[in-house]
């Protein structure tokens, strides 16, 4: 419990990171994961792990870092118009994003959780960001799209990722992370280089917030939550990892001084419930 606990608080912070530096959104991502994916890289060696990849498997690896780097481009930009409490919760709502995917694809029956949290989220949405929408300012508006489209990247990243561990013999999760990090920094690579954005690090101070955010958003977080999870019991690592939500909020008001009304913690709150509810995946008897 503790592992997850001290991993979903290591992740919280990734949102302060991608506001503390001072190079552009995409650059942010692109640190992130070549540091983050070199790292792991070096772990994997040091195990003496030899992954084995097949053709399909190396299709899905690549899907899955089009969609992590397409959640990273989308989120990093959020982040920096709405602030991260409310980006990282609206990355969240993935969940919904996957519970449709089950019912419509997968022809999965939708629990009465998932149908109770659906318009508990649409509500805490509407509570959070203002129901008069033509009034908010462009980028806000911006902002609150983009952590939308990035839940829906999520939710691909995530179903990716499943089929990739069934498609691989990839040994340990490890060695299918470090794969699809340094993929993913390749792609966001290529997307700086479309932007003409410039791949320097203006301060030592910037390079070593780049560095401890691929250390504690790609690599400790990830690996303490995927050790945890494997010991705590589901409906508790779903309660446990909304601290990933509760820390960004409360970071964006300790470091960035935000203030948020009543309102807009009631809509918070409602949010992070929909989140659990719709997390959960047993029936009720």
């Amino acid at each position: 419990m503790w592992q997850l606990i001290a991993g979903a608080v290591m992740i919280s912070f990734s949102a302060v990171f991608v506001k503390l530096v001072s190079v552009s959104p995409t650059a942010s991502a692109f640190y992130r994961m070549l540091f983050g994916g070199v790292m792991l890289l070096a772990i994997v060696l040091w195990r003496r792990e030899r992954p084995r990849v097949t053709p399909t498997a190396a299709g899905v690896l690549c899907l899955a870092a089009l969609f992590f780097a397409l959640d990273l481009f989308m989120w990093h930009r959020s982040v920096l118009y709405v602030g991260p409490g409310i980006s990282t919760l609206l990355a969240n709502f993935q969940v919904f994003v996957l519970a449709a995917v089950g019912v419509l694809v997968f022809r999965e029956r939708l629990t009465w959780l998932q149908a109770v949290s659906i318009p508990l989220a649409v509500l805490g949405l509407a509570l959070l960001v203002g129901t008069d929408w033509a009034e908010l300012p462009p980028l806000y508006k911006r902002g609150v799209l983009l952590g939308l489209l990035t839940a829906c990247c999520y939710a691909g990243y995530i179903l990716s990722l499943r089929r990739s561990r069934v498609a691989a013999h990839m040994g340990s999760s490890f060695a299918t992370i470090t794969v699809i990090s340094l993929a993913t920094a390749a792609l966001l690579a290529l997307a700086m280089l479309v932007e003409h954005d410039s791949f320097s690090i203006p301060t030592w101070r910037d390079a070593g917030w780049l560095l401890l955010y691929g250390i504690s958003g790609q690599v400790l977080g990830w690996v303490l939550i995927s050790n945890g999870l494997a010991k705590v019991p589901a409906s508790q690592a779903g309660l446990i990892l909304l601290l990933q939500s509760v820390g960004a909020f409360l970071w964006d008001g300790l470091f960035f001084g935000r203030r948020f009304t009543l309102v807009e913690t009631a809509g918070a709150v409602l949010a992070l419930a929909a989140i659990y509810l719709g997390s959960q995946r047993r029936t009720s008897a």
